[in-house]
């Protein structure tokens, strides 16, 4: 048996690992051989790691465990866990899943004795990286660039994530947007980039529109949007722009710019221009606006509703 111990803010990469190991599993049975348990309770948990693995092999459970860390588990709890994890089934691999809330400022607390047991076993931090760690997201665009067999130039990397930002998991999906468009043997360049990859600045034009109430311009912007990307994606960008927004309003008062760049992970004087830009903004306005996105998130990824567009139209509207 395998334990692996995956933690962080960056859920791509989390979930990227999490893909490397399912990719061992037979085809045929991924069905039985592949469960993912959200935080189950103590007695489920020793039975999940007690598993035994049917007739088709090797069997790999996801353990989303974030919940674990605020709690408290007594010594014979914690010798329970232990005794299970190293006395488990050859053909059992599981993983340990702590996803921390991105730009949250939170950290696992390394001291707790769960932490101890798994850390002795297959452990990754898997960060966000700083908008301001240009360098390291630069790196990061080409070698997931070349993972593509995608050629890109070095303007238009810095372009990119002048454009998108730090989010890994939309610069993947623009990187795969630009390999569909260079081929089959063209290069991508920064004009292409600007061209087809969705921009902040669009997006902070639409976002501030609505902050300043002018929802008619804003519907303007989102259906400029809507030409490059998919309204869940604008969605799902704009979310990450409120959480930062929300946090910087709530603290501006009582934090630097410096300490609020560390705790929203962006430059300081981007924090500095957003001040400014929220000065006539309602903190209650903006956390109205997540609200009203996260309802309708949930309404289109349950089923609830199928006109994505309208649906995330309405949210902000509202």
């Amino acid at each position: 048996m395998a334990v692996y111990f995956f933690y962080g803010d960056e859920d791509f990469n989390i979930e990227k690992e999490i893909y490397k190991l399912k990719k061992n599993l037979d085809k045929n049975f991924i069905e039985m051989s592949f469960k993912t348990y959200d935080n189950p309770k103590f007695p489920d948990l020793i039975s999940i790691l007690r598993s035994q693995p049917m007739m088709f092999g090797k069997m790999l459970v996801v353990i989303n465990c974030l919940d674990y860390f605020t709690k408290t588990f007594d010594d014979k709890q914690i010798k329970e866990i232990e005794s299970a994890i190293e006395n488990n089934n050859e053909n059992l691999d599981v993983v340990f899943v702590a996803s921390l809330p991105r730009e949250g400022g939170k950290k696992l607390d390394s001291r707790k004795k769960l932490f101890k047991i798994l850390a002795k076993h297959n452990i990754k931090e898997c960060a966000s990286i700083p908008s301001y760690k240009t360098a390291e997201l630069e790196d990061w665009v080409k070698k997931s660039a070349k993972a593509k067999s995608l050629k890109i130039n070095p303007d238009a990397v810095s372009a990119l994530i002048l454009q998108v930002g730090n989010n890994l998991r939309q610069l993947d999906g623009e990187l795969e947007k630009l390999k569909l468009m260079c081929f089959p043997d063209k290069i991508a360049t920064k004009e292409l980039v600007k061209e087809i990859c969705i921009s902040n600045e669009d997006l902070f034009a639409f976002s501030d529109f609505l902050m300043m109430g002018e929802k008619d311009k804003a519907l303007l912007e989102y259906r400029k949007l809507l030409e490059k990307k998919y309204p869940l994606e604008i969605l799902s960008t704009l979310q990450t722009m409120l959480r930062r927004w929300i946090v910087i309003k709530a603290k501006a008062s009582a934090l630097t710019p410096f300490e609020l760049g560390k705790l929203t992970g962006q430059h300081e004087y981007v924090v500095k221009l957003t001040i400014q830009k929220l000065k006539k903004t309602n903190l209650k306005d903006l956390v109205k606006m997540k609200k009203n996105l996260t309802e309708a998130e949930y309404k289109i990824k349950s089923g609830q509703s199928f006109n994505v567009e309208d649906e995330v139209e309405n949210a902000f509207l509202r």
